[in-house]
C-alpha cells in the first residue's frame, strides 16, 4: 500500500500556526510550521519539517497575551520573517511537490484543533487572493479528535503523554515544535489502528478522484 491509498488520495500534511490571538479577521498569522510524512513498509513517519516566521499584515491587531503565551518577539532581528503571501506561496509549493512526489490529488490538513489552523489559513489566502490552495477546503485530520477517542484528552501535551511520547512544556506553541509533536502523536496513533483496506471484487479499492 502507498500514502495516497492510505488516505484515499490524500496527501496528509501536519500544520501548525502561531498567531496574534484568535480572530483571524484582524489577528495576524505569526508562524506557520509544516511536517510531511513517509510512508513504508505500511508504517507512517516523520519525513521533513519547514518553518516560516511571518510579518503581520497591514493593518493587524497583535494580542500581546498572544506574544506571552509563545514567546514570539517580533522586533527581533533574528526572525527573518516573510510577508504572509510569500510565506503561504512557500508553503503551498511545498504541499504540491510532495503531493506529486506520493501520487495525491488532494492535500489534507493535519492539526491540533484543526479547526482554528483551516480558519487562518483560509483568511490569510482571501486577504492574498491566493486561489490555488492545494488543501481541501472543509475535510481535516483533527489531532484532538483523534486522541480523546484513543487517549482520552484533547490537549497535545497530554495526549503525547499517554501515547508515551515526549512533551516538553518550555517549547510549546513554538510553530515547528508543536507540529513535530502532533506529526509524532498522528503517526503514532494511525500506526497503531487497525486497518485493511476495502476490498471490492478481490481487489482493494484504488483512491477516489
Amino acid at each position: 500500500m502507498n500514502l495516497n491509498e492510505r488516505f484515499r488520495g490524500y496527501l496528509p500534511v501536519v500544520v501548525d500556526l502561531e498567531t496574534g490571538g484568535f480572530d483571524n479577521a484582524v489577528n495576524p498569522l505569526l508562524e506557520l510550521a509544516c511536517t510531511f510524512l513517509n510512508w513504508e513498509s505500511d508504517t507512517l513517519s516523520v519525513a521533513s519539517q519547514t518553518r516560516w516566521h511571518v510579518e503581520p499584515f497591514a493593518g493587524s491587531e497583535v494580542n500581546p497575551a498572544s506574544l506571552r503565551v509563545t514567546g514570539i518577539n517580533l522586533d527581533d532581528p533574528h526572525r527573518q520573517a516573510l510577508d504572509e503571501r510569500a510565506a503561504i506561496k512557500e508553503f503551498f509549493k511545498l504541499v504540491r511537490t510532495a503531493m506529486k512526489t506520493h501520487g495525491c490529488h488532494r492535500a489534507i490538513m493535519v492539526a491540533h484543533n484543526a479547526s482554528f489552523d483551516q480558519g487562518f489559513l483560509k483568511a490569510a489566502c482571501e486577504r492574498n487572493n491566493l486561489k490555488r490552495n492545494p488543501f481541501h477546503p472543509f475535510t481535516s485530520l483533527d489531532t484532538a479528535s483523534l486522541a480523546a477517542v484513543a487517549y482520552g484528552h484533547t490537549v497535545l501535551s497530554e495526549a503525547c503523554q499517554r501515547a508515551g511520547l515526549s512533551f516538553d512544556q518550555s517549547l510549546a506553541h513554538d510553530a515547528a515544535y508543536d507540529a513535530e509533536r502532533t506529526a509524532q502523536l498522528f503517526c503514532q496513533m494511525v500506526n497503531g489502528w487497525p486497518f485493511d483496506p476495502v476490498v471490492m471484487n478481490g481487489q482493494p479499492t484504488s483512491p477516489a478522484n
